[in-house]
């Protein structure tokens, strides 16, 4: 786990297998974002037997070997589409090719687990959505800000205990490194989709998630490029206002402009205001601490700290899995998955209609 780098931040749990070995087995192909490492950890934690791994380029193929030597290279892409004990790819290719990857995926009978952004374009959506009626296969979604990440599993828990009353906003900063060896396709917003679809796209699923919204309306969002000339097609900064249909608010801001001296890659940072109370999680760094995952929680009862690295787990991962072979949606919907990424691309046209 690199904590210096937010594209090759791959966390590591404790192994909670929801499934024996080979029962449930997937794929891994396209691997344009480092965030690949961490679905995979994630699914092998659970349980799941990785067979395959496919990417055109093959020192990103050569890497990933090293990573997990078990795996087997295929050849095309075809190769493990058209495996039958295949039951799920999960890729992280360039986010503008993400949704067309995935049509591949479901017209093959898989379900499709894909970094985020999920997509870039509304049609894109539409094409998904489409698939997903027609096949029944799943497009499901790394949001790893909140799936992820202890403190926001352990913020979550909370909230659903009643622990601050109803939440009534949210307030988010997603702050990234730029760090060096981007690719080119990272900096021309017709490939990541803009700063609000792609980072920005943790902070409005997080939104629907703790507020417990369905759909909501985009007030307000910008984009800008404020420190990098020498790539105009670049944003480094983004912001955005949402509404909830029930009422509650959330703004978020995010860009790349984390310091060389920070610990870590992002100082993220969520804060929920409930109507009895808040809570904060410091997601990757608490300030001259020296932790992580840290939740600070005050209600009715006082203050409270919560260090929670290493204790909570990451359940999404063997809820996804039971979800494929059960065909039952405990993990998360795939309307929310869909109206995440509705949203975020929202946000980014608003920003871009603006600029």
């Amino acid at each position: 786990m690199n904590k210096n780098d937010g594209m090759n931040y791959a966390p590591v749990g404790k192994p909670q297998p929801v499934v024996q070995e080979g029962e449930f087995v997937f794929a891994a192909a396209a691997l344009d974002h480092g965030h690949i490492y961490g679905m995979c950890n994630g699914l092998m934690e659970a349980g799941a037997t990785l067979k395959w791994v496919y990417d055109p380029d093959p020192a990103k193929v050569a890497k990933f070997v090293q990573q997990y030597p078990h795996v087997q290279i295929a050849a095309t892409l075809e190769t493990i589409l058209s495996d039958r004990d295949v039951q799920m790819v999960a890729g992280a290719a360039i986010p503008s090719e993400r949704c067309a990857l995935g049509l591949k995926t479901m017209a093959a009978g898989k379900d499709y687990f894909t970094d985020k952004a999920p997509l870039t374009t509304l049609d894109q959506l539409a094409d998904a959505k489409a698939m997903v009626a027609k096949t029944g296969r799943k497009y499901a979604v790394y949001y790893s800000e909140r799936l992820h990440v202890e403190s926001a599993v352990f913020a979550g828990q909370l909230v659903r205990q009643g622990a601050i009353g109803r939440v009534i906003q949210t307030l988010g900063t997603g702050p990234h490194r730029e760090g060096q060896g981007r690719p080119d396709w990272f900096y021309d917003r017709r490939y990541f989709g803009g700063i609000l679809c792609d980072i920005g796209s943790h902070q409005i699923e997080q939104f629907l998630f703790y507020t417990g919204n369905a759909d909501a309306t985009v007030i307000a969002s910008q984009a800008r490029n404020f420190n990098h000339p020498q790539f105009p097609a670049f944003e480094d900064f983004g912001d955005a206002m949402l509404k909830g249909e029930n009422g509650a608010s959330g703004y978020f801001r995010c860009d790349w402009f984390t310091p060389d001296g920070l610990s870590t890659w992002g100082d993220g940072r969520l804060t929920l205001l409930g109507t009895e109370g808040y809570i904060e999680m410091r997601k990757y760094v608490d300030l001259t601490q020296g932790e992580q995952d840290v939740v600070y929680l005050v209600n009715k009862e006082g203050e409270f700290r919560y260090p929670v690295a290493g204790k909570v787990g990451f359940p999404y991962f063997g809820e996804l899995i039971l979800d494929c072979l059960n065909r039952t949606e405990n993990a998360m919907t795939q309307a929310h998955a869909f109206k995440a990424a509705e949203l975020c691309v929202k946000a980014q046209m608003r920003a871009n209609a603006v600029d």
